[in-house]
């Protein structure tokens, strides 16, 4: 009997899953907030604390990425063989790199914060987002600029080094267009 119910303990466990695979239906924010209520709830404690809406956040973590938890940038190799580390130290929901992370530990105090953890990947969001508007003057609303601040940088932003990269314009853009697509399907579902 102890052997049955060890296995449907074991079973039970690997049915779980590793906690970082992303929802099925990442076209569909209804379907998502389904699946994983706890990131619909931690999306709206930053909108409370922060501001930035749920579409927008969430539209952000789709690009950065796919609301995989503990997502890396790809490796690098040398003459396509030889394995040379990370494109950059990006990791988590929101993609956030080694520097910008403790900046955000340091300015809110959450030294325990992690970037694997939504909770903690929405509000650095908000946090990094709060202080794009007041640096940059970009609307919370704006999911597009908000994008492009996000992924240059502040200074980057201000210099506009987005404008060399067509790439990065048709991705701000599809992060605007989802952000829409987003903010109707929570409409609707929300009532």
């Amino acid at each position: 009997m102890s052997r049955v119910l060890l296995v449907a303990v074991i079973l039970a466990l690997a049915g779980c899953g590793g906690g970082y695979s992303p929802p099925r239906d990442l076209d569909n924010a209804c379907s998502i907030t389904r699946e994983r209520p706890k990131y619909l709830r931690a999306m709206e404690r930053v909108e409370r604390r922060w501001g930035v809406p749920v579409h927008v956040q969430m539209a952000m973590i789709h690009q950065e990425s796919k609301f995989v938890g503990n997502a890396r940038t790809p490796h690098r190799y040398v003459l396509g063989i030889i394995p040379m580390g990370r494109q950059s130290s990006a990791y988590g929901y929101a993609q956030a790199i080694d520097g910008t992370w403790d900046d955000y530990r340091r300015a809110t105090g959450n030294r325990g914060a992690r970037r694997d953890d939504i909770r903690d990947a929405t509000d650095f969001m908000g946090w990094y987002m709060t202080q794009t508007r007041e640096k940059l003057g970009i609307p919370l609303t704006d999911a597009r600029n908000q994008y492009l601040a996000y992924h240059e940088g502040h200074a980057g932003f201000a210099r506009r080094s987005y404008n060399s990269k067509g790439w990065l314009l048709a991705v701000a853009d599809r992060v605007d267009q989802r952000a829409a697509t987003y903010r109707g399907q929570l409409m609707s579902c929300r009532r």
